[in-house]
This record gives C-alpha cells, sequence and structure tokens, in this order.
C-alpha cells in the first residue's frame, strides 16, 4: 500500500440507510447537513462524504437542486475536501445517482465497486411508530433489493466524472470488488492513487471482522501494490474498532452519522463531529497524526478545491 505518514478521517454526513425517526441528531435538512458537515471539518475531517435530502420529509435525495441548498456554504465555511455519492438512495436510478457529481464536478465521488444484496429491513422491526410515511417500506424493501452496480454502470460512470477530473472512493464492499477494481485498473480506466474504501458490516458485504480486513487489505496488496491506500468503514457498533484498527496498521479512516448513529453503546451521537472528536483523540492518543485537507489532496492526487462547479 502506498505509505503515508498521516491518516486520513473522512466523515460521512447523513448517507442514505438512516431514517429521521432513527435519531433526532441524523441531519437531514440542508441546514443541518451544512452545519454539521463544517463542525466535522473543524473536529479534524479533511474529507466530507455528502448525501441530500428531501427538505421536510428527511428521505434520501440525488437531485442536484437539494445539493445546492447546502455545498457552496460549506465550500465557504471550510477547506475539507468534498465528497459526493453516486451511491445516492437505495433503488434510484443510474441516471439519478450520477446526477449530482456531474452537475457540480467534486474533487471526489464515491463509486461502488459491485452489485450486492443490500439488507436493511431489520431496521425497521426495531421501531414501532416512524414519523414519516416512507421509512418503513424503504427499510423493508431492502428484503428484496439488490444494489445494482454492473460493469456497465461502473465504466459509465469513471468515465463521465473523469472527464470533469473527479477522482473516486472506491467503496469495496467484499473481496470480489476489489478484482472488479483491478479489472478497470488493468483496462487503463482508472489509475493510481487508488483510494479503496473497504466497507464492513452491511448485511449482504463481507463481515466487520478484523480477519476480513487483513484478508482485503493482503488482496489489495497483490493486485495493486502501491498503487493504493484503503480507508475503512464499519456500520454501527463496528466504526470505532474497525477504524482503530486500520488506522494502526497505518490504513485511512471514515466515521460519520451515515455508518453509525452512536458514539458508545446505547448513546446516540449529537453530531458528526463528535464522532471526529472521538476518532482523532483515540488516533492522537496512539501517536498516529490525522492529515489536513490539502494533504489528502497531495496523497490522493486531487484536482483542488478551486477546480470544482459550486
Amino acid at each position: 500500500m502506498r505509505p503515508s505518514s498521516k491518516v486520513i478521517v473522512s466523515c460521512a454526513i447523513t448517507g442514505s440507510i438512516h431514517t429521521p425517526t432513527m435519531s433526532p441528531h441524523l441531519p437531514v435538512s440542508a441546514e443541518a447537513i451544512g452545519t454539521q458537515a463544517i463542525d466535522a471539518a473543524r473536529a479534524g475531517a479533511a474529507i466530507l462524504h455528502l448525501h441530500a435530502r428531501v427538505e421536510g420529509t428527511g428521505a434520501p435525495s440525488q437531485k442536484p437542486e437539494d445539493y445546492a441548498r447546502f455545498l457552496p456554504r460549506i465550500r465557504d465555511n471550510c477547506d475539507a475536501v468534498v465528497n459526493i455519492t453516486t451511491g445516492g438512495g437505495l433503488g434510484m436510478s443510474l441516471e439519478d445517482r450520477l446526477a449530482p457529481a456531474l452537475a457540480f464536478a467534486p474533487e471526489l465521488a464515491s463509486m461502488n465497486m459491485g452489485s450486492l444484496n443490500f439488507n436493511i429491513s431489520g431496521a425497521a422491526r426495531k421501531i414501532k411508530e416512524f414519523q414519516h410515511d416512507w421509512e418503513r417500506p424503504y427499510l423493508e424493501m431492502t428484503q428484496d433489493f439488490i444494489l445494482s452496480n454492473t460493469f456497465t454502470q461502473i465504466e459509465r460512470g469513471i468515465r463521465a466524472l473523469s472527464e470533469q477530473g473527479t477522482r473516486f472512493e472506491y467503496e469495496c464492499y467484499d473481496v470480489g470488488h476489489l478484482y472488479n477494481l483491478a479489472h478497470f485498473l488493468d483496462r487503463g480506466l482508472v489509475d493510481g492513487p487508488l483510494f479503496v474504501q473497504g466497507v464492513f458490516g452491511i448485511l449482504g458485504g463481507i463481515a466487520a471482522e478484523t480477519e476480513h480486513l487483513l484478508h482485503m487489505r493482503r488482496t489489495a496488496d497483490r493486485l495493486f501494490g502501491d498503487q493504493y491506500v484503503m480507508s475503512v468503514l464499519a456500520a454501527g457498533r463496528h466504526q470505532m474498532p474497525m477504524a482503530v484498527t486500520n488506522a494502526t496498521l497505518g490504513g485511512h479512516v471514515r466515521v460519520g452519522l451515515e455508518d453509525s448513529i452512536y458514539i458508545a453503546k446505547g448513546e446516540l451521537a449529537r453530531s458528526n463531529a463528535q464522532q471526529v472528536e472521538k476518532i482523532t483523540r483515540i488516533l492522537n492518543e496512539l501517536s498516529i497524526e490525522t492529515a489536513t485537507p490539502d494533504e489528502a489532496r497531495a496523497l490522493l492526487g486531487l484536482k483542488g478545491a478551486a477546480h470544482v462547479k459550486f
């Protein structure tokens, strides 16, 4: 893996998995998303992974106008790298998923590297009453849902976004996704440094186990050599332990309310910044330095904030 003396901390602000009923602290308005993103950056996040929500209901949205409500404010109030999702909300078309990244040409965009069963239906069984009508059906439908990321879809997204200088957070939910990424590398459609985001703990993907992390890292070493860096995110209670493990191995980390709405066992996180503060404190106590946004840009070969369209 490409060596780095500092750990990049990414923060995924809201995502499209958790629903408003699950936590009163989940940012679902444009104002809250902007505020929590800025606060997370000030707490030490070098990269902000962003989704949008529908005003009023908090449902996932990939409409560029919903992103436009907070992107300029984030740009004007911090220097963090903006990373726009192309995963979007579950069940969205590829056209919808790509729309905001195509409109705003961010430095980074996420790119899921394979199709998978993506089951979060269990969350619906834990809640008796939801605030909004869309929440329960949205969760329950994932019992019979495939998150589609075919080779054709991936190639289309890579080609379209690469033309505007956007690079990628390659989200790999299982070992096979690393081989999919290697396929695109071998064809010359992507190049290093590859920013690999190992995703652990989603039902349908690889489990959040240390042995799996080590296997993913060894596989990436064989496939990519020094052409990649690996960050790790883990769902729910696995968030902090997996992040710390990867950091001690020389990798990078992602936290945020997209991945876990908790800060400790049974305690809801009050904000994204609280999670960023926790992981940076742990890393600092282990004498592991965290990267600034500009250091992250240099490590990942990004085009710079002056070349985005927001």
